[in-house]
C-alpha cells in the first residue's frame, strides 16, 4: 500500500493497495521503484501492466480532507483501496510510519516505497491515478497549472490563486489556503 497527494494544496489524496505475484518481472514489470524516483513515461509504462494484476484504488476527496485533516484522510483512503481488492488480504505492508485502523494484518515500513517493489507497484498506481485526476481538474479550473504542479503550492499555483482565487478542490484546512480565505485570522 501506498498513497500520493498529502502535501498539495488541492486535490485528493489517493491510495493503492497492489498484489505483486513472485512472477511480477515476467509479466513485464522491470524497473520498479519509487514512483517520485521514475519519470513520468516510465510511471505510465509500467501502470497498465500492474492494473492487470490485483489491485485496490482509494479515494479521499478535499473535503474529507478538510474535515478529518490530511493523515486520516489518507488512512481512509488506504482503507478504501483495500476494500477495493478483489479479496482480503493476508497480510499488508504500508508504505509510511503507522497504519490505519483496519482488522488487516498488517505491517508499516518507512521508505517502502524505495525498499518493496510490492510497495513500489502501488505508489506508481496511486501517483499516475492522482496525476490524471489533476490534470483532468487542470482541464476544469484552468490558469492554476495543475497538469503540471497536480495541485503544490509552486509559484504557478500561488499566481493562480492570487489572480483567480479558491476552487472546490483547494483544501481549506491546509494554511495558505485558509489564509487567503481569512486574511484577518492567519
Amino acid at each position: 500500500m501506498d498513497e500520493a497527494g498529502r502535501g498539495p494544496w488541492a486535490g485528493p489524496v489517493v491510495a493503492a493497495a497492489v498484489y505483486l505475484p513472485p512472477d511480477y518481472e515476467a509479466q513485464g514489470l522491470i524497473g520498479l521503484n519509487d514512483s517520485k524516483k521514475l519519470s513520468e513515461k516510465k510511471r505510465e509504462a509500467l501502470f497498465e501492466p500492474i492494473c492487470a494484476l490485483p489491485h485496490g484504488i482509494g479515494i479521499a476527496e478535499v473535503g474529507e480532507i478538510d474535515t478529518l485533516n490530511i493523515l486520516q484522510a489518507s488512512m481512509l483512503a488506504m482503507q478504501r483501496a483495500v476494500s477495493a481488492l478483489p479479496f482480503t488480504p493476508d497480510f499488508a505492508l504500508v508504505d509510511g510510519n503507522r497504519l490505519p485502523a483496519w482488522d488487516v494484518p498488517s505491517d508499516f515500513l518507512i521508505g517502502g516505497d524505495a525498499r518493496s517493489v510490492s510497495i513500489a507497484a502501488a505508489s506508481i498506481v496511486a501517483k499516475v491515478t492522482r496525476d490524471r485526476m489533476m490534470v483532468a481538474l487542470d482541464a476544469e479550473f484552468p490558469g492554476y497549472g495543475w497538469a503540471g504542479n497536480k495541485g503544490y503550492g509552486v509559484k504557478t499555483h500561488q499566481e493562480g490563486l492570487a489572480r483567480l482565487g479558491v476552487t472546490p478542490h483547494h483544501r481549506r484546512s491546509f494554511a495558505p489556503i485558509r489564509k487567503i480565505l481569512s486574511p484577518d485570522a492567519a
